[in-house]
């Protein structure tokens, strides 16, 4: 976590970025006035950079006319880009990598990423016979390995097979030193987690916020790890396209423009508690605004035996004076690696190749420029992650996989 200084320093950054890019003049698009663009969403509190850009104003101001539209679960979400019905959606950051590379999706179908829209901010949540284990995976790798012992192997749910939360759950079995083989690992979506495990479908599961929060408040799970605690800042979310769609750029662009503008108005605590309470509602996220709100604040009831713990610019994050929203290559690249190292796909990918196909980092790079919004300079710097300590080189994956076997 960082100290409050550091986060009221990069708040006061994001606020220059909200006022450089609501300062520039309105773009004219045609289309705003003929079909709307659909822009499908999950009920997740990281669509709140899409729902806000609309509630605000911001897709009207840069000119384009546009639906945010709520999806049933991350496959629904798929189709919809597939077929043309959504123009581009609130989408893991990992499904258009996963469905290239055949997990997720028919081999080679090409969803373009424009920008990243959201760091942190998902959790994996144990049910509370884990407690005993909060906040520690070895301590939760033993309970798991004597309940396999007892025939009574647990199952956990993520929200869609190489989706970023898929990968959130494998990365902390491989840490508690659990082959994920001897466990069920199943897909629910997102919004029928807290369900699922109050009827006892399953033992734990990894999505984002707002459902690990409503958990812990309903009393059937604890937040046994946020994922900043596996890798601070990872991306999570992502602007993902109909390939079609990606060639209207003036569209998009204003589509992306307001995007913008909205993230930086989220990194402000203030605006916040507004958005908790605009994205509660039932046609957004339909959870209580308090639940929300807290961990949108970075202020996490863990639940279990950890109790409260606050998250300073290390929970969710939509722009980080625009360090989030630029999409990377190495960020590609480590999760194409991490498909190869858990066995999702038998083979390496052309790892470089499908980064440059996927990633429309120079999209985005003429976004922000013409936002006067700064572009990191880190598009294919090391990784590492937190939770277990590792460097990745996006240059030689091969090596990394080598290197970090999984358990067997």
């Amino acid at each position: 976590m960082t100290d409050r200084r550091s986060f009221l320093k990069l708040a006061a950054k994001t606020a220059a970025v909200t006022a450089a890019s609501t300062t520039l003049p309105r773009v004219n698009i045609a289309s705003a006035q003929g079909k709307p663009i659909n822009i499908g969403f999950i009920p997740l509190t990281d669509c709140a950079s899409v729902v806000m850009a609309q509630e605000l104003g911001y897709f009207k101001k840069y000119g384009v006319n546009v639906n945010v539209i709520k999806q049933a679960s991350w496959a629904a979400t798929r189709d919809g880009l597939l077929s043309g019905d959504l123009h581009a959606a609130h989408c893991l950051f990992s499904l258009p990598l996963s469905v290239y590379a055949g997990i997720g999706g028919p081999a080679g179908r090409e969803l373009p990423i424009a920008m990243v829209l959201n760091n942190n901010g998902q959790a994996i949540t144990l049910e509370n016979t884990f407690k005993a284990a909060a906040g520690d995976p070895k301590a939760a790798g033993e309970i798991i390995r004597r309940l396999i012992a007892q025939g009574k192997a647990p199952t956990f749910a993520m929200t869609f097979p190489g989706g970023t939360h898929d990968i959130w759950l494998r990365s902390w079995l491989a840490q508690a030193g659990v082959p994920q083989g001897k466990v069920g690992i199943i897909t629910v979506p997102p919004p029928q987690m807290v369900a699922n495990m109050k009827v006892g479908n399953m033992d734990g599961f990894c999505v984002g916020e707002p459902w690990g929060g409503v958990a812990v408040a309903q009393g059937i799970g604890f937040t046994h790890l946020t994922t900043q605690q596996i890798w601070r800042n990872h991306p999570e979310k992502a602007l993902v396209l109909n390939k079609d769609f990606s060639a209207r750029k003036d569209e998009l662009k204003a589509v992306m423009r307001a995007i913008l503008d909205a993230s930086a108005w989220l990194d402000s605590i203030a605006n916040r508690r507004q958005a908790a309470r605009v994205i509660s509602a039932s046609r957004y996220v339909n959870a209580p605004a308090e639940v929300i709100q807290g961990r949108l604040e970075g202020k996490y009831d863990m639940g279990g035996a950890i109790g409260n713990r606050q998250f300073l610019g290390d929970q969710m994050m939509f722009s980080r004076a625009a360090q989030t929203n630029l999409p990377r290559h190495a960020h590609a690249i480590w999760f194409l690696a991490q498909f190869v190292r858990f066995g999702l796909i038998k083979s390496a990918p052309d790892y470089q190749a499908v980064a440059q196909k996927l990633i429309l980092d120079d999209l985005y790079r003429e976004v922000a420029r013409e936002a006067g919004v700064k572009v990191p300079t880190d598009d294919m710097a090391k990784i590492k992650t937190t939770i277990d300590g590792l460097t990745f080189d996006p240059r030689r994956p091969a090596e990394f996989i080598k290197a970090n076997p999984i358990p067997v």
